[in-house]
């Protein structure tokens, strides 16, 4: 008797353990994750090209590259070049124009103002930011807010003989929220530029 309450006992723990293993549960997603990131020290050098009109700071984990084209063509001028962070599949395009008339200064400014607020359609906001510097250096700094191709812009003048445009852009799909922690990131980079940027 004792032997069969035994072996009731035993089979009825192992139905219950064999039940716990096979539930029937549905499974539950894993929570969507961003890969983790890891970023190089703060540390910058100087950029002067005997060609150009300018001088700035750079980072030394970035490339320039002058070599760059524009729609498949050589640039009207040729100071302009990219600052390339491959680490972040990233690029600052430097578009530097001559300004030689009244005409110009306008065009430009127009045209500058066009190519940021074409970005709205994807855009939650753009902030516009005044930049005053020493110098001779003014210029009008955005940050494009969202899901937008770029989401940093500006551009330097001296309003009379130079004008520099830069913008932000990654070489993948536009989303704020995987981006977001490079892109504050390298808006560091771009400050420094700005505040290190000059007029020959």
């Amino acid at each position: 008797m004792k032997k069969l309450l035994k072996l009731k006992f035993s089979l009825f723990i192992l139905i219950i353990g064999l039940s716990a293993c096979m539930n029937n549960y549905p499974p539950i997603p894993k929570e969507k994750a961003y890969h983790s990131i890891k970023y190089p020290p703060k540390s910058y050098q100087n950029y002067i090209n005997i060609d150009c009109p300018y001088t700035f700071e750079y980072p030394v984990y970035a490339n320039i590259n002058n070599e760059v084209l524009f729609f498949n063509d050589k640039p009207s001028d040729p100071c302009w070049a990219n600052i390339e962070f491959d680490q972040f599949k990233a690029k600052l395009h430097l578009s530097y124009k001559a300004i030689e008339s009244k005409e110009d200064v306008e065009k430009v400014f127009n045209d500058t103002r066009e190519l940021t607020w074409k970005h709205t359609v994807k855009a939650q906001f753009i902030d516009e930011h005044a930049i005053e510097k020493p110098n001779n250096v003014s210029g009008m700094y955005y940050a494009v807010g969202g899901n937008a191709a770029s989401s940093i812009q500006f551009f330097l003048t001296d309003s009379s003989q130079h004008f520099l445009r830069a913008s932000l852009y990654f070489n993948t799909r536009p989303n704020r929220d995987s981006l977001n922690e490079v892109i504050e990131f390298l808006e560091t980079d771009v400050m420094h530029f700005i505040e290190t940027f000059q007029w020959k």
